[in-house]
């Protein structure tokens, strides 16, 4: 699926191309999403070297991700993205030019269908290709802000169900998905502070003062938001071996009923054990009460050992 998004001012107007067209010439935003072939060859018109191919998103060695050649900047950037209860990662190849903005992904992204809509609303003002790039930053830098906040939350809820037993395994599930999460997080963060200095490097003389200061800042929210990424693993970590303590201390709580059980049946055995044995010379055995007799014997033992136990403070 290619699509243009055509300068009118500072708006943007939204123009899905097909393979017989061209992109306009006022256009600024070329986003190309999940191609196929013909598509792929499509593309050839727009690059002096090589098309970008769908398995080269991956990449994550810097000189893969971060470049210069005769088509402009290339730069891989990683975006987090919700799905359901997980957080996935999610590549998308720029290509930035003077006068245009070309993007290539493989997968549907939350982000782009925003962006969408504040042009159709005439919510987003640029006048360049780098402003157009800045602003998808930005909302990126945005988004994991809010997924920051999210994780907050669902951290506590999770402190609350953490010494539940019954919805131990249900919350040790959301701790991990939570720690898988927020891994995605921090890796984009970082990611997206190599792209912004690459592009700060890359354009010191071409770009503005205002694009300049507005990359600073950008990098200065990335800087502001990794440490929170910390504190939540950090916390992640102490829920989670809390709730392993606690399922510890439930297991042992469990083991010590089954040992105290196997110590006072203990005297009541060993009686039962000597009563049982076939001599033939054994007084008790002509005792008109002696079953009687060995049974209160058993019991007697067995409460002596439970009170014993009891007044130890072990039970």
């Amino acid at each position: 699926m290619i699509t243009a998004y055509t300068l009118n001012g500072k708006s943007l107007e939204i123009q899905p191309l097909s393979l017989s067209d061209k992109p306009p010439a006022n256009t600024l935003w070329l986003d190309i999403h999940k191609p196929d072939e013909q598509e792929q060859s499509w593309m050839k018109q727009l690059f002096v070297e090589e098309v970008p191919e769908l398995d080269e998103l991956d990449d994550i060695e810097a000189s893969a991700r971060f470049y210069r050649d005769k088509d402009g900047l290339h730069i891989h950037s990683l975006f987090p993205q919700r799905l359901g209860k997980e957080i996935d990662g999610i590549n998308v190849l720029f290509t930035l030019r003077q006068n245009m903005l070309i993007s290539f992904r493989e997968d549907d992204l939350g982000l782009m269908r925003l962006l969408r809509h504040y042009m159709r609303h005439d919510r987003l003002e640029v006048e360049d290709a780098l402003d157009l790039l800045l602003e998808i930053f930005q909302l990126k830098i945005e988004y994991i802000s809010d997924l920051i906040e999210d994780g907050y939350k669902t951290l506590e809820d999770t402190a609350k169900e953490v010494l539940h037993v019954e919805d131990l395994r249900e919350t040790m599930s959301n701790l991990m998905l939570q720690e898988d999460g927020n891994g995605h997080i921090r890796l984009a963060l970082y990611d997206t502070r190599r792209a912004l200095r690459f592009i700060r490097r890359s354009l010191r003389k071409l770009a503005g003062d205002e694009q300049r200061r507005w990359i600073d800042e950008l990098l200065y929210d990335i800087e502001s938001l990794l440490p929170h990424t910390q504190f939540l693993f950090d916390k992640i970590n102490f829920q989670l071996e809390a709730a392993m303590g606690f399922t510890s201390l439930e297991q042992s709580k469990v083991i010590k009923i089954f040992s105290v059980a196997a110590v006072v049946f203990l005297p009541p055995t060993l009686i039962a054990s000597i009563y049982g044995m076939n001599f033939e010379v054994m007084p008790e055995l002509q005792l008109e009460f002696g079953y009687p007799l060995s049974l209160l014997l058993m019991l007697m033992s067995a409460c002596g050992t439970y009170y014993f136990f009891k007044r130890k403070g072990w039970l």
